[in-house]
Parts: C-alpha cells; structure tokens; sequence
C-alpha cells in the first residue's frame, strides 16, 4: 500500500514531461482563507522553510509539492553535491536545489514570472518535488487563499478568479480537500468547509484541519470543535499549532515547533494528544491518500487505455513523413476522388448523422424540393378569363369564328409552360451547391491527410470547383432545351391529352343537353319557327347548323346577344338617304378602345369557350410538367453529376500529377510537425503511465 503513493508520483512525472493535465491524479489540495495558516501546515509536513511569506496574497499561482521518502542511506553526499534533503522544479529541468532558500526565491521569481508583481494570480501551477528522509509520500496542492476584497493592484474580481481557480482543482473527484481554519475563528463561518461541500456535499473526501490553537481567547478551547460537535466531519478534524511570526523571524526551527507543538497538546488537550497535531497530521493524509489511489486506480486506467487509443488514432491521422512524394501524391488524389464518389453513392466510410450529405440531399432536391415546387405552379396562374378571350378574339382577326381557334390555346399553354423553366434552373443551381458541398465533407471527415497539406488540399479544391463551374452552364443548356423543346411543337395527339380532350367534350355535350332540357315549353327542343334551326336565348347558333334566316318573326336579342340580333337590329333601323344623318348611330371609337369591357357579363358563348380553352391548358400543362419532373433530373444526373464522377480523377491527376509541383504541393502545414511530436509524446507518454499500472498489478499492490 504504502508503495502506491510512489506510482502516482511516477504518473505525475510521466504527464509533466508533457505538460499535460488530462489525467485527474489523486492529490491533496490545500484550502483555507488568506492568512488561516495554510503555508505553516505544509511547511510542517516537509519538515523545512520553504514557501514564501508576507501580507496580503502570497501564494498566487498553485504549487504541486510532490514529497518523496528517501531511504537515510541516501542522504550523504553523492557524486551530484545533493545533501539529505534536496528539491527539484519542473521548469528548471534537472537542477537540483539543496539549499531552501534558494527553492523560497525561486518560487517568488517563478510566480512573479508569470503572475506579474502587482499581487494577481495565475492558474499555471509551479511543480516542486522535495526528496527527504524526514517526508512521507504526499501530493499536495498549495492554492491561493479565499479572499474578499481586492488590495493594491489586484483585479477588481479577485475573490471571483481565486474562488474559480480553487473549485477547477477541488471539483477533481480524485482529489482530497483539506479544509484549512484558524482556531480563533468561528468554525460555523469557515470559508473553505463551505467552498469543499459546494464540490464535495457528503464530505466523502474531505478532512478539517483546525490551525492556531495556541491563540484561541483565554478561557476557551477546541474541544468541542475537535471532536466534531460543532460542525462533523467525515474524514476528521485535525488540530495543529503553527509557528508564530515571531518564531519564524527568530529562525526558529520546524523541528522544535513541532515538539513545542506536542508539548502544548499535552498539556492543553491530553485525551486528544495523539489524534492531533503534525505528525498525525501527515501519517492520516498519507493513509487517506493511499487509500483514495487505491479506489482510483481502476478508472484511472480505463481513461489512461483509452486516452491511448484516441491519440494513437489522432497520430495516425497526422501520417508519416513524406518519403514518395510522386507515390503520396497520386494516393492523396485517388483517395479524394474515390470519397467524393462513394459520398454521392452513399457508401462513404463517414456517413453524416446531423444532416442529409452527398447523395440523398440530391435526392431530396429532386423529389422533394423540385417536385414540390413544380407541383406549386398554378397551370392556369397569370391567366384571367379576360386574357384568354382576349387571346380567342385576337386569334380569330377579322372574322368571327364558329369554333375556339387552336392557335389560342397553344399561344396560351406555351405562356404556361414557359414558366417551368426557371424552378427547373434552381434546380441545377441546388444540385450545384450540393456539390461543391461535398468538397467541405470530404476535406473535413473523409481525407483528413489532406490537413497536413494546406497547398494540395487548395489545388484540389481549385480543380473540382473548375470543373463543376465549367459544368453548370452546360447543364443549364441542357435543362433549357427540354423547355423549348416541350415550347417548339403542343403535340395534341398525345394519348392522355386526346383523353382528356374527350373526357371534356363527352362533360359539354352533357351540359348542352341539360341546358336544353331546361328549356321553357313554349320553345320547341328540336326545332324553331319556321325551318330555322333552334336558337337558345342568349346563346349562338350549334355550330355546323343551317344559318339561312329563318321565316316568321324572330325574338328579338339584346346588344349582349349573337350576331341574328344585331342584324335584325340594323333591319329594323330606318334607312337614310344620301346627305341624311343616322339615327341611333353608334360610337365606333368606344367600340376600338374597350372591345372587351372587363364590367360587362361574357355571354354563353364566351363563357364556355374560356371554359374549354382553361381545361385543355391545364390538361396539356399536366402532361408537359410530369416530362419536366422526370426528365430535368436525368438531365442534371447525365450532365453534371455522373460527368464530374467519371472524369474527376483523371482531371484531377492530369491538373495536379506533375513533377515540378510535388515538392510545393506537399509541403506540410507549419504547425503540423509539431503536433505530430506533441501527440507522439503524448502516446509514449500514455504507454509509460499503462506500463506503471501494469507494475501495479504484478505487485500486487491493487
């Protein structure tokens, strides 16, 4: 057990050489308010004046003091001029400090190196080892003193930085808080027992040390404080009797304050002597220590076991120095290219979880995206009946018509169609961005090798982007024709639009004869007055009928009407001879202004014509838009996407595979030589601390 203490030192050592801190060793750490006597405590356990002292904050950067038995017969003299006791920083490599008052100011100079001289603190810790015959196996950590309000130069939010830099040490769960208090104080207001339960509320791992008890008020004692009474402590509470700064300034020794200690425990708190000062002191954190290592030790190696693993991968993305250039090269591209197409096939080794990537996004452009966009235009948007009788009317030219002209409809449908080809070129452009996408991924998750090599990795970049810039136009060529091929010839013989013209005059025909079965009685349903074919109010005459006047008196028709009722309008007006004025003349420049009031009410007719022409619009617009949904995507696959799959590589070797520019090409980043040696260090630094616990176990001593 006692050997257990030596491996963490050990471990300690290993992660120094790094000057890592991702591995949380089960330490000691000291906590206390300014000026409670914390220095005096560790100075008691090393048995030497060591620690620097004055007003105000002191100690302003943290300082692990690893102590280190030695055996007495180490402590004569050896070749390297050591003495029996002797010290060691981290920052001054392999220099040895044998006088203490040198190991004082050079932890001065170390804090002011970093902290400055105007009383602030710093979070970079100071590592101190002291090798001595008269130590036990310890690892403390002497923190800054809990302060209140700021002094001199100090930072405004000095309580809240040292408060900070103490919880990052003590939230350590393999880390002992020994909470420091002045006897002379009342124990209830203890700034660090409240600090250690913020972090440690069961008080499973920490021990109270009660300082200063040789200047408590006459008349009162520690006892019920020692005992637990007042505030009860897991771990314990340990008395101890510090030196005076008048001892201190008569260069009195730690050893004698520690027998003047023991002498007033005696006297002042018999029945609690020998669970109390010092000696006790250092043995139970030794003890406590050792057991705390032995708790940790299991998770310690899982977390060192895997650390391993996660920087062997790190140092295996990092690579070897370049050997081939020609060689690294050519399976730097091929591997590129063979990502950028697995990760359109979706097959690529790092498949994205967050969002959809490569592939399935194209998918989604075209089916979801595109379809859905497609599926929004109206067949008939922009289209007014006004503008689709206006657009019969102009179809007819001068003479009126009998049936719908067909050059209306396609002037119509072309105007419709049109309007898919602009979804159908963002189409392209999303599919485009996709692609250029790709690069980022595979640059980020699948080609990290191409990290080492900032130039290679912007040539890459270069290529692929020209290529699929030199692409797009060429696609959106493509999707431009399928457009105006659907524009250059309304194919209305095709089969489902031929269904749809049926289905539609089979729903006319049908409404005729209703309209015809609402007919009053006193008009006959198969023929009119005379020989004449039937005439049904407000309507123009069925197309293809007789159209010779009929016999008999006519009904006469409003100014709304067909063109019988305007004839016979103009009959019955009387006539006027040459040089007579007409009467009832009509404003024939009204009629050019507004030939299509858009007030008035369209006659049966109209009606019904507008109606045909807005469904076969919409018929033959269904049939075009379902050719675009299908063919814009082949297009863009054939074009674009497969395009740049099958000639990436080729492009991107015939760009890039060239001698004169393998060696600026393959030049590694600056920074990239030195984290490989980082992560190296950090591996064998790893192996090492799995190898100590390896001992561990063979030993026996876990």
């Amino acid at each position: 057990m006692e050997a257990l203490i030596p491996v963490i030192n050990k471990l300690q050592d290993v992660f120094n050489t790094v000057g890592a801190d991702i591995i949380q060793l089960p330490q000691i750490a000291v906590v206390g308010t300014q000026s409670s006597g914390k220095s005096s405590v560790l100075e008691s356990l090393v048995g030497r004046d060591l620690l620097p002292r004055g007003t105000g904050v002191v100690t302003r950067r943290p300082l692990i003091l690893q102590l280190v038995h030695v055996d007495p017969g180490d402590a004569q003299k050896s070749d390297d001029g050591r003495g029996e006791e002797w010290g060691k920083f981290l920052h001054t490599k392999n220099q040895i400090f044998t006088d203490f008052d040198e190991i004082r100011q050079e932890i001065e100079n170390e804090t002011e190196r970093v902290s400055g001289n105007n009383k602030g603190i710093s979070d970079e810790p100071i590592h101190l080892k002291i090798f001595s015959p008269h130590v036990v196996n310890l690892t403390l950590v002497d923190l800054p003193g809990i302060t209140k309000v700021p002094v001199g130069d100090q930072p405004k939010d000095i309580e809240i930085q040292i408060r900070d830099l103490i919880l990052k040490h003590i939230s350590n769960p393999n880390c002992i808080i020994l909470a420091v208090t002045a006897a002379n104080t009342d124990m209830a207001t203890s700034e660090a027992l409240k600090v250690a339960r913020e972090v440690d509320p069961d008080g499973r791992r920490t021990l109270a040390v009660v300082t200063k008890l040789d200047l408590m008020d006459a008349g009162t004692d520690a006892m019920d404080v020692l005992m637990g009474r007042v505030i009860p402590v897991k771990l314990g509470i340990i008395g101890v009797v510090n030196r005076s700064q008048l001892d201190i300034n008569n260069k009195k020794s730690v050893a004698d304050s520690i027998r003047d200690e023991h002498a007033f425990l005696q006297k002042k708190y018999p029945s609690l002597a020998t669970r109390n000062g010092t000696k006790y002191l250092a043995r139970t954190l030794n003890r406590l220590l050792m057991h705390h290592i032995r708790d940790c030790l299991p998770e310690l190696k899982t977390r060192i076991n895997v650390l391993a693993a996660q920087y062997q991968s790190l140092l295996n993305s990092y690579g070897e120095p370049v050997e081939d250039q020609s060689a690294t090269l050519l399976q730097l591209i091929t591997k590129f290219a063979t990502e950028y197409c697995n990760t359109i096939e979706g097959t690529a080794k790092y498949i994205e979880t967050a969002e959809l990537c490569g592939g399935a996004r194209i998918c989604y452009i075209f089916h979801e995206t595109f379809g859905r966009t497609l599926e929004s235009v109206d067949p008939l948007g922009g289209l007014s009946t006004i503008d689709i009788l206006t657009a019969i009317r102009n179809a007819t030219g001068p003479r009126p018509s009998l049936f719908v002209p067909e050059v209306s409809f396609e002037l119509l449908v072309k105007k419709q169609v049109k309007r898919l080809e602009e979804p159908s070129l963002r189409c392209v452009e999303l599919v485009h961005e996709e692609m250029q996408r790709i690069i980022q991924h595979c640059s980020n998750y699948s080609t990290q090798e191409l990290q080492r090599f900032p130039k290679l990795h912007e040539a890459i970049v270069e290529v692929v982007t020209s290529l699929l810039r030199k692409r797009l136009p060429i696609t959106n060529e493509m999707v431009h024709n399928l457009v105006a091929i659907e524009l250059a010839y309304i194919n209305t013989k095709h089969p489902d639009f031929a269904d749809a013209c049926g289905v539609m005059n089979n729903n006319i025909e049908e409404q005729r004869r209703n309209r015809m079965r609402e007919l009053p009685a006193s008009v006959p349903r198969d023929k009119s007055v005379g020989k004449g074919p039937a005439v049904v109010p407000g309507e123009p005459p069925v197309a293809g009928a007789d159209m010779a006047p009929a016999v008999g008196p006519q009904p006469e028709q409003d100014g709304t009407g067909n063109w019988r009722g305007m004839l016979k309008k103009g009959e019955d007006a009387p006539s006027s001879g040459p040089g007579s004025p007409l009467k009832g003349a009509v404003n024939l420049l009204d009629v050019v202004t507004n030939p299509v009031p858009v007030a008035r009410k369209l006659s049966s007719r109209e009606q019904r014509d507008c109606e045909v022409i807005e469904r076969l619009i919409k018929s033959y617009f269904l049939i075009v838009r379902k050719n675009i949904q299908d063919s814009v995507p082949k297009a863009v696959m054939h074009f674009l996407v497969n395009h740049v799959k099958d000639s990436l590589q080729s492009e991107l070797v015939g760009q890039l595979y060239k001698s004169g520019l393998l060696n600026d090409l393959l030049t590694e980043s600056e920074d990239m030589a030195q984290r490989r040696k980082e992560a190296a260090d950090m591996l064998q630094a790893l192996q090492k601390a799995s190898q100590v616990i390896a001992e561990i176990r063979e030993t026996h001593l876990w």
